[in-house]
């Protein structure tokens, strides 16, 4: 699931269109008509994924207008030699104006486009307990920003991933916010890992209601953090994660708990909740087991048992759970999984939780340690759009 920011994406949509007409550009970005469009969620005329198809490399990482939305996400845990640790999130995400043949956007500017960009990006200074996290927005027009699939790159401004010799990895990840900043270099640690039915991932009923999914679960990461303006070096590992689809959750779905965790015997877990307003677990709730050479145990709801044990009151007003115990007894694995911190909340555009976690626990009853990612969404209702 990861950044299957739905609604999210959506709905940022706003912050974006109001950027894009109060900015000093000479140009429209089309008529409003498709703004609107956009905001009611219409998807006429886009690609849906609706069945198992096969995904292909370099193209599949680069761009796909045809569908509404897509993202390329990467989270990761790091330390410098002295054991001082890091996480950090970065994600660009592209979101359709109107579909590829539409005509109701006079695209003879160079500044008019059909591609709305939007980025976050989070550090969090796990001794200092300090979190830094911001977000962007752009057209893809003028190089403003963008993506392409041979030779791999995706950026806003100067926020970008992008391959640094040929094939897909190894790959270069740079952001620059207030307060911090990352430049990380990082390459495939075990294949590349096609989530749901070999890449096609239902997340809830309805035609088209799926994405196309694939992970690279474990990337050996090298690079600099710097926070305050003091550069570490760090080492350790990254997540990266890539889907595009079309539409959006069903009415009912209000949100979801994503993991992504990297044991050290070698394994990667990643599971999704999808909650419905009741706060029941759907059905499209779905996950991986991955083992130390790459192959893959699909876990459905009913093999995963997920408890909460204690929950974290935000100041902004969000109540979020704060502690799991995750239990997939088939592989008799038995996790706890608690934040580093639990102020690792994004007080961006539409609020939600996203930050680095350590686990213990035990597997086939030895004991077992590992760090990753986790996202909360639907957890604040009070959180609602605004522009700074």
């Amino acid at each position: 699931m990861s950044k299957t920011l739905w609604i999210i994406g959506f709905v940022f949509i706003v912050l974006v269109a109001g950027a894009m007409f109060v900015s000093q550009d000479p140009a429209p970005i089309g008529a409003s008509v498709q703004i609107g469009q956009a905001l009611a969620g219409d998807t006429t005329g886009y690609t849906r994924a609706v069945a198992p198809k096969p995904i292909r490399f370099p193209e599949d990482h680069g761009p796909h207008p045809d569908y509404k939305l897509e993202w390329w996400y990467y989270t990761g845990n790091l330390s410098t030699e002295s054991g001082r640790r890091f996480g950090y999130q970065f994600t660009i995400f592209r979101n359709a104006l109107a579909p590829p043949d539409s005509t109701a956007i006079d695209l003879e500017s160079s500044w008019s486009t059909k591609q709305l960009y939007f980025a976050h990006f989070a550090v969090s200074d796990i001794e200092e307990k300090a979190f830094y996290a911001s977000e962007r927005f752009s057209r893809g027009a003028a190089g403003l920003a963008g993506a392409q699939a041979d030779p791999f790159k995706v950026w806003l401004e100067d926020w970008r991933a992008e391959q640094t010799n040929e094939g897909m990895p190894p790959m270069r990840v740079q952001a620059t916010q207030e307060g911090a900043a990352i430049d990380l270099t990082m390459d495939l640690a075990k294949p590349i890992v096609f989530q749901g039915d070999n890449g096609y991932s239902v997340k809830g009923p309805g035609y088209g209601n799926a994405s196309y999914y694939y992970s690279m679960t474990r990337l050996n990461t090298l690079g600099t953090v710097t926070i305050d303006g003091e550069t570490y070096e760090v080492e350790g590992s990254s997540w990266m994660d890539r889907e595009w689809s079309t539409s959006l959750l069903a009415e009912d779905q209000e949100g979801w708990d994503w993991f992504s965790i990297q044991l050290d015997d070698g394994r990667d877990l990643m599971y999704f909740n999808v909650r419905h307003a009741s706060g029941d677990v759907t059905p499209y709730s779905d996950g991986a087991l991955i083992d130390q050479d790459g192959s893959k145990l699909e876990l459905k709801p009913e093999e995963v048992n997920l408890e909460v044990l204690d929950t974290w009151e935000s100041p902004k007003g969000g109540v979020y759970p704060s502690r799991w115990r995750l239990r997939v007894p088939s592989e008799e694995l038995d996790l706890y999984i608690e934040p580093f911190f639990n102020n690792q909340e994004l007080d961006v555009a539409v609020r939600y939780w996203e930050g680095a976690v350590e686990v213990s626990g035990t597997a086939a009853d030895q004991s077992i340690r590992g760090v990753g990612y986790v996202e909360l969404t639907g957890y604040d209702p009070n959180a609602t759009l605004f522009l700074d």
